[in-house]
């Protein structure tokens, strides 16, 4: 079971969150893309884009944050957070 935690923040606060859960034979890879898409879809947001420090984040930590920066549209929050929190 992969299971990817999505988070939304602002002001240090929790808005949302939403937990996406993968069971296929699929790469590690392919299921973190699949569950930012719908995290980003349940959350009616555009899909980031991933910058070098997201990637490196992500890698040493399996843990990063997409800012505005990560986003071509205006957001009202602080950061979107993705987390991977079980792995087979």
């Amino acid at each position: 079971m992969f299971r990817l935690w999505g988070k939304i923040w602002k002001h240090n606060r929790l808005l949302k969150d939403t937990v996406i859960c993968d069971d296929s034979e699929d790469t590690r890879t392919h299921k973190v893309f699949r569950g930012l898409e719908e995290i980003c879809y349940q959350f009616d947001l555009e899909n980031p884009i991933w910058l070098d420090s997201s990637v490196s984040d992500f890698q040493r930590h399996s843990r990063t944050r997409f800012s505005q920066d990560s986003f071509i549209e205006q957001i009202d929050f602080d950061y979107l957070e993705i987390q991977v929190i079980e792995e087979d």
